[in-house]
């Protein structure tokens, strides 16, 4: 079920996103929406996918990390956390799609880095290849 209240996203394919900081009590439940359908490779539990993100503390509307000033990620889709576990699966390259993360799928009641415990994720993935 989609919230009213998820964060606007803006920007190009191929460009980085810019988020707009989301109000109000963020969603209990992993939401996931396509802002780009992409039209190539499908990525799967066990793909190794390389992505472009932006991540934003939800508290805060801060962006606290974002592999488009460095290089895009790669990575296993089967290490990371639980909301892009879930999250990713059936988005396909050249797609862009926002995840919005509950602590419980995210980083619970540890903080990590610069977001505190309990925080809700906000995700912009860009899909750029499965292996």
């Amino acid at each position: 079920m989609a919230q009213d209240n998820l964060p606007q996203v803006a920007g190009d394919k191929g460009a980085e996103p810019v988020i707009t900081a989301p109000t109000g009590t963020p969603p209990s439940d992993l939401q996931v929406k396509d802002l780009i359908v992409g039209d190539g490779a499908e990525a799967v539990a066990t793909s190794t996918l390389t992505v472009h993100y932006v991540l934003m503390a939800w508290s805060t509307g801060q962006v606290v990390e974002s592999s488009w000033v460095s290089q895009p990620a790669t990575f296993g889709l089967n290490q990371v956390i639980q909301g892009w576990q879930q999250g990713i699966p059936g988005m396909k390259v050249g797609g862009r799609r926002l995840l919005v993360i509950p602590p419980s799928l995210g980083y619970g009641d540890v903080a990590s880095g610069p977001l505190a415990a309990n925080e809700t994720l906000i995700f912009v993935v860009d899909l750029i290849a499965v292996s």
